[in-house]
């Protein structure tokens, strides 16, 4: 193998070493339970504090609105399964989301219309970016909550989410979005974002998996999703997962310092949209500025990008097709779709989400290396054969 390019950075990243070197006393010394009240326990809690205390300056926030959890898709479940149980006593069974949104979230809203909840789902333009007057119009005084996810897992959108919590909270509902591809990319301040809940996941900023978190805004009162113990404030049982919580407080920090890097990852971004554009037949997806740093999305015609990945796979490059979460599926992704790329044509997509780790040689390496394989694979396909005839 020539060389190694990690760019799929959106499925996840590699913890590292920093994080791996915070976690390592809770393994070896610092191993009490924070809720026991012994001296090991007394310890283990303090840890714990100033763990919630450091993300807690990161996010400009009270430390007492964060709320540990395993994973992303958990914080997804219990923002919107909180507060839309919590708005039914009040006569609030609708809920409003996007097309896009990550499995985590639209599958939670149909287990929800299971229960008996009104869900819309609005749509997004040819960028990705969700129709806001649609939006506006789908949320009434029935709206318990809006989730419109910061920025898009798949094509790297970002959605304007503070006009989205304007027109959320002009009609009394609760705002909520899924951070987890933005957290690490752009600066969050909650102490200025005007959102309810916000969600996020350690493993796409070189934590390890398994552990995640969600904002809640004092004042705004959800209904459990985990019940037992007292961890957490009584809200979300279980005992905590201290070298985790840790190495995330460590990440948090890291990302935070590293955002002064994303000017250029951007500009690398560019330089590769640039080179694959250039293809023939082919189309970026998703916003061409407004989109996240480290974030490339193309398509091609007369492909497969399942062949492409293979391909590249075999030259030390790791990409993917969309979201790691619906790799699984042979179905082509329902965010391609619903920006109007053909059916046909969704399959040919390649995401490259790149970092600060990404250098210009991993770039040189990309651009050398992906237009070579799509053309042998289009030389392969008899449907490439149709398009050069017609266009001859």
């Amino acid at each position: 193998m020539a060389r190694f390019v990690y760019a799929d950075n959106a499925a996840t990243t590699p913890v590292s070493q920093a994080v791996i070197d915070a976690m390592a006393p809770c393994f070896a010394t610092s191993w009490g339970n924070p809720s026991s009240l012994h001296s090991k326990g007394r310890e283990a809690k303090k840890i714990l504090d100033d763990a919630r205390e450091r993300i807690a300056r990161v996010f400009r926030c009270e430390s007492g609105e964060l709320y540990f959890t395993s994973c992303g898709s958990e914080s997804d479940n219990w923002a919107i399964k909180g507060a839309a149980l919590r708005g039914r006593k009040k006569g609030r069974t609708h809920i409003v989301t996007t097309v896009i949104e990550h499995p985590a979230v639209l599958n939670t809203c149909k287990a929800l219309e299971k229960e008996g909840f009104e869900v819309s789902y609005i749509g997004v333009d040819e960028n990705g970016v969700v129709d806001m007057e649609a939006l506006a119009a789908a949320i009434t005084e029935k709206t318990a909550v809006v989730a419109v996810m910061y920025a898009n897992n798949e094509i790297g959108t970002i959605q304007p989410i503070r006009e989205i919590c304007d027109l959320a909270h002009a009609k009394g509902a609760l705002m909520f979005t899924d951070a987890v591809q933005a957290v690490g990319n752009v600066d969050i301040d909650l102490s200025a974002l005007p959102v309810d809940m916000l969600a996020m996941s350690g493993h796409k900023i070189h934590a390890p998996k398994g552990i995640g978190m969600l904002f809640i805004r004092k004042g705004v009162l959800l209904t459990n999703l985990i019940d037992g113990g007292g961890q957490e404030k009584r809200h979300r049982a279980g005992t905590e997962n201290l070298p985790y919580i840790v190495g995330l407080a460590k990440a948090i920090e890291l990302a935070a310092e590293q955002l002064s890097d994303m000017p250029r990852v951007a500009k690398m971004r560019d330089r590769l949209i640039d080179a694959l554009t250039a293809i023939p037949y082919s189309r970026l997806n998703g916003h061409k500025t407004q989109r996240l740093p480290g974030n490339v999305n193309v398509g091609f015609e007369c492909i497969e990008g399942e062949s492409m990945l293979l391909m590249l796979d075999m030259k030390g490059i790791c990409a993917s097709t969309g979201s790691a979460c619906s790799s699984a599926s042979l179905e082509p992704s329902h965010v391609l779709l619903a920006i109007g790329v053909p059916h046909e044509k969704a399959h040919g997509s390649i995401r490259l989400s790149i970092s600060h780790e990404t250098t210009e040689e991993d770039i040189d390496y990309i651009i050398e290396t992906l237009p070579p394989i799509v053309q042998r694979l289009r030389d392969m396909s008899p449907l490439w054969e149709e398009v050069v005839k017609n266009n001859k």
